[in-house]
């Protein structure tokens, strides 16, 4: 018997060991890693509990798209501001159901920091998005697509839809796969917590 407690002893003074050098080792900054990200990390709940912020900050891939007039445009075009980048498709049902929480953080957050970026993904071109917006009621989202629908592998995003934070300067702050309510307590606090 005094051998098993010998052993659960020993046990017990790795496990503390090991939970040790992993908390420490997430205390640490890594390298491009940075504070406001870190204390972030209390408000990942609820309807952005699946909201996955950036161990470290990575540059965005670089994406070609256009306005609904046709323009070119890349993610360069919004720098100095945080951008809510949103891939979705008309064609996508739980698209369809989180775009007008899209559209009401547009509404109550958008403005010179921050600005919800909807990407369509649709080959059929832009008037099916513009008939979609119309469907739907969207007023204060604008048009963008990307009719290569390229965005969503070079974000690396497996289904629609997915969203990523970009900070002003480009970098990837956090993504989660999946709708949300976008317009909710803890989607705004989270988000706010950059923006404000």
């Amino acid at each position: 018997m005094r051998g098993y407690a010998t052993i659960a002893i020993i046990a017990a003074v790795v496990v503390a060991a090991l939970a040790s050098v992993l908390i420490s080792g997430r205390e640490q900054a890594s390298p491009g890693s940075n504070a406001l990200v870190e204390a972030a990390y209390p408000l990942v709940t609820g309807q952005v509990q699946n909201f996955i912020l950036a161990d470290a900050l990575e540059p965005a891939p670089a994406l070609a798209f256009q306005d609904a007039d046709g323009n070119a445009l890349s993610l360069e075009d919004f720098r100095g501001q945080y951008v809510l980048l949103n891939l979705w498709a008309t064609w996508c049902g739980p698209c369809k159901r989180e775009m007008p929480s899209l559209d009401r953080l547009q509404a109550s957050l958008g403005g010179q920091n921050f600005r919800v970026l909807a990407l369509s993904e649709d080959r059929t071109g832009v008037e099916d998005v513009k008939a979609f917006f119309g469907e739907i009621g969207i007023e204060n989202l604008v048009i963008y697509i990307d009719e290569t629908a390229s965005s969503s592998r070079k974000f690396g995003v497996s289904g629609l839809p997915g969203t990523i934070l970009l900070d002003p300067q480009g970098n990837m702050v956090g993504r989660m796969i999946g709708p949300a309510e976008w317009d909710s307590p803890e989607a705004v606090a989270l988000l706010s917590h950059f923006t404000q």
